[in-house]
């Protein structure tokens, strides 16, 4: 891999090198890249959502402080405070502050700040993928074991937002059971929520899934209650952008509700996510966890294509009237069936992270 991933790469063909990421703002209608060449073009693209999805965030900002010792001339002082307007760029995602804390930790003795960000950088997302795989691995034996268990010849997955490889590093975290599904030569279809208001489901899942030949169906995002009364859901993956000690889970907003579905339903409701996601600090996710809340206008306009083909920007709302965003909710342990690691999967519950997680760290 060596700093080339799907959704982020080095690039040297500028006159420093630079990081090089996909716009998520521009899909599913155009395909698009950025160059992020200083520490204040890393910043807008986490905080404008260029760049989206914990694990992605975590990985530009750890590059980010690659880009930002190449600014500073290697000044680790100076280094420190551009570290921190990477780290303070959004609140919800602990990648994103582990990221840039784990990279400040290593090259603290540093004798050559540019050279060794560089090789931490491209180390840290390295072994981002190699865990992404990992996920997947132990994801799928989850997926052939329902499907077995059914007596079905085809899974029905359910899904929230997006949290593929647009999200994490090289095969996503929720998407990656499924992608390994297809190399198993398994029959699977995914329920795609639309997730109100960007709409990260109807777009980019969407979008990947199609890239990759996979099953999908999208719906609004009320709709999977519906599905599960009626049999139509096997199961629930969705990522996570940060999990407390015991096993609450911060996903993007809508999470919790489907949650309660799948609990009601008898439907198992599975997390995936890399070890880098837990917050130990946290003990009760639902009073701990920071809730982004984003602008207001996400809620009152919508991004699409009109009839001749152009993309625009309309508002569905009442001019006059309010509106509220908020990012992200919290789900609570006691309605999640399993967390799917790099490391295996485990029950959200305090003492059982802290034996498999936590020990070792």
């Amino acid at each position: 891999m060596q700093g080339n991933y799907k959704a982020l790469w080095l690039n040297d063909d500028l006159f420093d090198e630079c990081l090089e990421v996909i716009d998520q703002r521009q899909l599913p209608f155009v395909y698009d890249t950025r160059h992020l060449t200083n520490t204040e073009e890393v910043v807008n693209a986490i905080k404008n959502m260029t760049v989206r999805g914990a694990g992605v965030i975590g990985s530009v900002a750890a590059f980010g402080i690659y880009i930002a010792a190449i600014e500073v001339e290697g000044d680790y002082e100076a280094l420190k405070e551009k570290a921190v307007l990477i780290r303070e760029s959004r609140p919800t995602a602990v990648n994103l502050m582990w990221a840039v804390d784990k990279m400040m930790e290593l090259l603290k003795d540093s004798d050559d700040l540019v050279d060794d960000a560089r090789r931490f950088a491209i180390e840290l997302n390295d072994e981002e993928a190699l865990e992404s795989q990992k996920i997947a691995e132990y994801g799928c034996n989850i997926i052939e074991d329902i499907l077995k268990k059914s007596g079905k010849t085809e899974i029905n997955i359910l899904t929230h937002c997006n949290a593929g490889w647009l999200a994490v590093i090289d095969e996503g975290t929720a998407l990656a059971p499924i992608y390994e599904a297809k190399r198993r030569g398994i029959d699977v279809h995914v329920w795609v929520d639309e997730t109100r208001p960007r709409n990260q489901g109807a777009s980019l899942t969407a979008w990947e899934l199609s890239q990759s030949g996979i099953k999908h169906t999208i719906i609004a995002d009320n709709t999977g209650g519906h599905l599960m009364q009626h049999g139509m859901v096997d199961m629930v993956i969705v990522g996570a952008d940060r999990v407390s000690a015991n096993g609450d889970v911060a996903n993007k907003i809508g999470t919790y509700l489907k949650a309660l579905a799948a609990h009601d339903n008898n439907v198992p409701f599975y997390v995936a996510i890399p070890t880098s996601t837990f917050d130990f600090e946290i003990r009760d996710g639902v009073k701990g966890i920071p809730i982004e809340e984003r602008s207001a206008d996400e809620v009152r306009f919508i991004k699409g294509v009109d009839s001749e083909g152009v993309v625009r920007e309309v508002r569905i709302t009442p001019e006059d009237s309010p509106a509220i965003n908020y990012g992200f909710d919290v789900t609570p342990a006691r309605l999640i069936t399993g967390l799917i690691t790099n490391r295996g999967v485990c029950e959200a519950d305090f003492d059982k992270i802290q034996e498999k997680f936590k020990k070792s760290n």
